[in-house]
């Protein structure tokens, strides 16, 4: 059966010559970096030409790398260790209502430490208001966190601005990249952030290793102790080949990126516009031009998502869905209610991320694919019959008015 990949966002297939970087140091050059004979010695020169070549990639240096085991444990020290630090300073910290839960829950378990938080409303694209930014901060505000691209809905949020506003104010600013890193232009030095973590494995690399870039003035507490590997302050035996494969991953998603990017945009929105024009009902989520190029996040009227992804599944495509269901929930996603969707619009949807292999033949093989599906799933819909019976009316056409595909 066909397999068509378009769930690039949760995670990436490792690129051939990223893998071939990797894997003399798991068989020849499997020294431990802390060593101080040869074989560990080379172990450590090749994790410091990875943090170099990262750096160089993020406009950092090399110095301001830490490598981690991946964005969530970078944005929990990013969040905990700076709130630790801090806290003779004060005790209030922001973030947006549609991070990652990975910033969410940091921030959650720091409340239940006596850290007060505010969690900013976005609009309905999916945007932080930099007015209410602004108008957030307290004498006492220590950190704020938001996302550069959204991870659902794609939306790119105005970092610079916001990272300029808070150190007007003396707060330290932290962005999750993890979405971006490879994707868009990334220069920490033109951000203007204090903070800021990714992942190699949205770009082709490695799982189970990432990035905290750590600006000169910020000192977040460890969060991990033991030795000494990162200059002291994330202990734990260096993953190399990981770490290697990373830098590797970094450097190819650079060299192709505007190209890249100039693809992936005309493939999103080729999808985007064949979904709206050919099936009724639907509404694109997040900015419509303001988001990642390979990022397509919409909602469908009178479905349920989780039995959208399995006749897809059954199709060979891979896609995910607007609601929590692999978590054992049938909650909607935090990031679509955030954004005003109803729960009835927000379990319908689904997020399409396209990829470095996608092709314009798999997307018009998706769409076709899709729109039979949602076809055979209003079918069986009782929803869906009332409303063809007229006795009920579609919320899409009714609160989303001219954003909705007329049938």
């Amino acid at each position: 059966m066909r397999t068509i990949y378009l769930d690039n966002a949760a995670t990436t297939r490792v690129r051939d010559d990223v893998l071939a970087a990797m894997l003399p140091f798991f068989t020849e050059e499997y020294g431990n970096p802390s060593s101080i004979y040869q074989l560990g010695q080379n172990a450590s020169d090749a994790v410091a030409d990875a943090r170099e070549t990262i750096a160089h990639a993020i406009g950092a240096k090399p110095k301001q790398v830490f490598f981690t085991s991946g964005g969530s444990e970078s944005d929990n020290w990013a969040i905990k260790g700076t709130a630790w630090a801090a806290r003779d300073r004060g005790n209030h910290i922001i973030t947006s209502a549609v991070e990652h839960h990975a910033v969410l829950h940091a921030c959650q378990a720091l409340e239940r430490e006596g850290f007060e938080v505010t969690y900013l409303p976005v609009d309905a694209d999916g945007l932080v208001s930099v007015h209410d930014f602004e108008a957030a901060i307290r004498p006492d505000t220590v950190l704020a966190s938001i996302m550069f691209a959204n991870n659902e809905i794609g939306t790119l949020q105005p970092i610079r601005k916001l990272a300029a506003i808070a150190h007007e104010h003396g707060v330290i600013f932290h962005t999750d990249a993890v979405q971006a890193l490879g994707h868009e232009h990334i220069d920490v030095r033109e951000l203007g952030v204090d903070l800021l973590s990714a992942s190699a494995h949205k770009l082709y690399g490695p799982k189970g290793v990432g990035l905290l870039y750590i600006g000169a003035n910020v000192k977040p507490r460890n969060l991990i102790d033991g030795g000494q590997q990162e200059r002291g302050r994330r202990a734990s035996t260096e993953n190399v080949p990981s770490i290697v494969g990373f830098a590797k991953a970094v450097e190819l998603a650079c060299a192709e990126r505007e190209a890249e990017h100039k693809r992936q945009t005309t493939l999103r929105d080729h999808a985007i516009r064949r979904i709206m024009d050919e099936i009724p009902y639907s509404k694109l989520n997040g900015h419509p031009t303001k988001r990642l190029a390979n990022n397509v996040n919409i909602s469908f009227e009178f479905i349920e998502g989780e039995g959208m992804l399995l006749q897809l599944s059954f199709r060979g495509i891979c896609v995910s869905s607007g609601s929590a269901c692999t978590s054992g929930s049938l909650d909607p996603s935090h990031v679509l209610l955030a954004i005003g969707l109803p729960h009835e619009i927000a379990h319908g949807s689904m997020r399409l991320t396209i990829g470095r292999d996608t092709t314009r033949d798999d997307i018009d093989y998706a769409v076709d694919t899709l729109a039979q599906t949602i076809a055979n799933l209003r079918a069986m819909s009782p929803l869906w019959e009332d409303f063809q019976a007229g006795n009920a009316t579609s919320i899409i056409e009714e609160r989303f008015s001219g954003m909705a595909a007329q049938e």
